[in-house]
């Protein structure tokens, strides 16, 4: 039998980490929730009402991203379309950008106040289209949530062999009929699973349904369970809104199994050494790219540029022309004491949230990645658990919490919600690429006479050491952004520069939003790339 030694203590402690931050808030929703007193609640009318939101909203947009995440997949890894690598990147950045910036992104570009409304308005009457509403947040779901789905369908893609596709050809099938006949079928699992991904996300956003929804009285479940925490409409609001946070929770888990299971039952191919060979476009092969370029560049470039006119004008609404721009919002935004004390909260939880999610990351990817046992597997899939429990479960269970553990309106309460949401970012960063090393310089550090845990912390890691650094820089850029989890545990002297934007955007002060809008767009690109470029 072996003798308990320095690693099973490293993973009781890691399991003991995971417990508070993770086990803990969980256990108690579920109590509060447990006794079905507020089940009745569930069948209101408003709640009724958001839920079929949500639902419609985050099942449409899902599968709108689906398949615009496959089609540009299958243009950027299948066809000879020029300029794949510079289109790939640009496709992807909207994921780097926060939901809600992009919503007030957008509104400078379709809000009713837009210049291409206000162009449209002067010559037929009325405007094109407002982006407020049910569609609009369809919409701005689909423009955030497509490159997840896009990475999966091209990971999948990249394990079909092309081989297969050129048989099909030699048979005389087309390249479309190529594509529907064999492509398509052998990516199903991915495109479930990314639809499943998609659709558990976008269920609980709060950020584009409150910015984008709200003004039309359009409530999903998120905005709801807003309502209900900041008005006190409902007696006991946080045992409705733990109802509530543990029937999402369980739709999560639900559609996780689903996924699983579905996956299992995905096809199996044999990897293939042959070159991947392209599509030839042929005489579309130019207008394709025109368009495809047009296209990404209205997704990603667009947003930016109504940001940086939405800074700029005196007012909203008011004709862009030379006269009326002005560096006063921007000044306004940098000077205002609101933001100010947002911006360094945020920094400085974001900061406080990298470093623990860091250590705890490092520690638990590496004694997942290095230890293989029932112990550490069991650690990995608690410490990634929260990737697939929505915002709102992890907010409203820290909310149960708080009075209890002397946290209620306290900045820490948001500190704690950011480490049991993040710290699953850096466990991955670390856990992949290690898993994939050979253990050959720890097996030489144990024959030189050194313990397993002294083998784990100078071999292994040190060299994970770099992915957790990226791992936590992509934390805090994350954090200093967050606004699901900040608006819901906001309490005195807590402010975060999320809610700050959120706050300027809902009191009408919308050129102030656009310029902290544009600070943290530009910033969060510019650090989350640097640090993805870095990642080994």
């Amino acid at each position: 039998m072996r003798r308990f030694d320095g690693v099973d203590a490293l993973t009781i402690a890691l399991w003991a980490a995971c417990g508070a931050f993770v086990l803990l808030p969980i256990a108690a929703i579920l109590r509060l929730a447990g006794d079905g007193r507020q089940l009745a609640v569930l069948l209101q009318g408003d709640v009724l009402e958001a839920a079929g939101n949500s639902f419609v909203s985050a099942t449409v947009s899902a599968l709108l991203s689906v398949a615009v995440g496959t089609v540009f997949s299958l243009l950027l890894d299948r066809t000879d379309l020029p300029g794949r690598t510079a289109l790939r990147l640009l496709a992807l950045s909207p994921m780097l950008m926060p939901p809600f910036v992009g919503a007030i992104a957008w509104l400078g570009i379709l809000g009713p106040t837009s210049p291409i409304n206000l162009w449209w308005r002067e010559r037929f009457g009325t405007p094109l289209w407002s982006l407020y509403g049910g569609d609009g947040v369809i919409m701005l779901l689909t423009v955030h949530s497509y490159p997840i789905a896009m990475l999966i369908v091209s990971a999948a893609l990249r394990r079909i062999p092309s081989d297969l596709e050129q048989a099909a050809r030699i048979g005389g099938a087309g390249p479309l009929r190529a594509v529907g006949a064999i492509t398509l079928p052998l990516l199903r699992p991915a495109l479930l699973s990314s639809f499943i991904l998609v659709a558990v996300g976008n269920l609980a956003d709060f950020g584009i349904p409150s910015i984008i929804g709200l003004p039309e009285r359009y409530v999903t479940v998120a905005t709801l369970v807003y309502r209900y925490l900041q008005s006190g409409t409902v007696d006991d609001p946080l045992a409705v809104v733990a109802t509530i946070g543990v029937v999402l929770l369980v739709i999560a888990v639900l559609a996780l199994v689903a996924d699983a299971l579905l996956g299992r039952r995905g096809w199996e191919l044999d990897a293939s050494a042959a070159v991947i060979e392209r599509v030839p476009l042929g005489p579309a092969r130019v207008p394709a790219a025109v368009v495809m370029w047009i296209v990404v560049l209205g997704i990603t470039m667009l947003p930016l540029a109504a940001l940086l006119v939405q800074t700029l004008l005196k007012a909203p609404g008011v004709p862009l022309v030379w006269e009326n721009l002005t560096l006063d919002n921007l000044t306004r935004a940098l000077t205002s004491q609101t933001a100010l004390t947002g911006a360094a909260n945020s920094v400085l939880l974001a900061g406080l949230a990298a470093l623990i999610c860091g250590v705890l990351g490092l520690g638990i990817g590496v004694v997942l990645a290095r230890t293989r046992s029932r112990a550490a597997r069991g650690l990995g899939a608690v410490a990634t658990a929260p990737t697939a429990i929505p915002g709102i479960v992890i907010a409203v269970a820290w909310l149960v919490l708080a009075p209890s553990l002397g946290l209620f309106n306290t900045p820490w309460l948001i500190l704690v919600a950011y480490v049991t949401s993040f710290t699953a970012l850096v466990v991955q960063a670390v856990a992949a690429p290690l898993s994939a090393t050979p253990a050959v310089a720890e097996e030489a550090a144990r024959i030189a006479g050194a313990g397993r845990l002294r083998a784990l912390i100078d071999i292994s890691c040190r060299m994970a050491l770099p992915a957790a650094v990226s791992g936590a820089v992509i934390v805090a850029v994350t954090a200093v952004r967050e606004l699901t989890l900040s608006v819901l545990l906001l309490s005195p002297g807590s402010q975060t520069l999320g809610v700050a934007i959120f706050n300027f955007q809902q009191a009408g002060a919308f050129n102030t939003a656009s310029a902290w809008s544009l600070i943290v767009a530009v910033f969060g690109i510019a650090f989350i790339g640097l640090a993805t470029r870095r990642t080994p």
